[in-house]
């Protein structure tokens, strides 16, 4: 059976003062009569999530459920999990880039096994009262920009090898080796930096965007109406094997590259 369509699914860009910690907002909201369920592709980003109107539940490739309350953390989002928004829900998601989530928090990867409150975090109340006056404000541009408000004052600088990790050009466990030379630092040093500010290893990284140029591939394969060659896929986005392609999707996604190519249009992405 089909799936319902979104009433409302759309990015807001975020001002250029804020371009180092949001890639950008979205929003979706559903006004029809039936539950929409859509799989979220993992992006290596941490999300913040604020709910508001009818009930929204996230659900773990393990099938556990969770019911999303006024605003959750997850992330860095290394697995695909589904969602689903039943009728009259609405969201608003913030994408942390890069190592801003850290920045906020004082740990990039807090929560990414289980999601949490951010007031858990913080051990204060501060994102409730947030979520509460985002709750009186109508206009979905009106609430980012309360959002941006609210966050400036929190925000701390970045670490300088955190920067030089984030700005590095080209792959990315060069940068470690090169990194560490510049700052006459062990390459475990900047290793346990990248880890501790991004949320996930070079190596983890590395086979993330792996699997994302393959994605990418397919979908502009798809787009033509081209029937896919999936040793093209295999050498263009160095695989070794049709086997290593199909372990990627499985592990990232938990389906094959045949699969997610038959659902793509039911599965969301978080990056810019």
């Amino acid at each position: 059976m089909d799936q319902p369509e979104l009433n409302t699914g759309y990015r807001i860009a975020v001002p250029p003062a804020f371009g180092e910690v949001f890639t950008h907002f979205y929003v979706a909201a559903n006004s029809s009569a039936a539950v929409i369920k859509r799989t979220l592709l993992p992006s290596f980003q941490t999300i913040l999530v604020f709910s508001f109107g009818a009930p929204v539940t996230m659900i773990t490739r393990h099938n556990n459920t969770m019911e999303i309350d006024k605003c959750i953390v997850i992330g860095p989002i290394k697995q695909a999990f589904d969602y689903s928004l039943s009728p009259g829900a609405e969201i608003l998601v913030a994408n942390f880039k890069e190592d801003a989530f850290f920045r906020f928090f004082g740990e990039a990867a807090i929560a990414e096994k289980f999601p949490v409150h951010p007031d858990d975090l913080l051990q204060e109340n501060c994102f409730t009262a947030l979520w509460q006056a985002l709750s009186k404000i109508n206009d979905m541009k009106d609430r980012v920009n309360y959002i941006l408000d609210f966050c400036q004052p929190y925000l701390q600088d970045r670490d300088p090898v955190a920067r030089q990790l984030v700005d590095f050009k080209g792959g990315n466990m060069s940068a470690i080796k090169a990194i560490a030379e510049k700052n006459a630092l062990s390459e475990r040093a900047v290793q346990l930096t990248h880890k501790k500010h991004l949320g996930f290893s070079a190596k983890e990284l590395n086979r993330y965007q792996r699997f994302l140029k393959a994605v990418q591939w397919i979908q502009a394969v798809a787009a033509k109406d081209r029937t896919i060659d999936w040793f093209e896929i295999i050498s263009e986005c160095g695989y070794y094997d049709q086997s290593q392609l199909i372990h990627d999707f499985t592990h990232f996604l938990n389906l094959s590259p045949t699969k997610y190519l038959r659902f793509q249009q039911d599965i969301c992405y978080a990056r810019s």
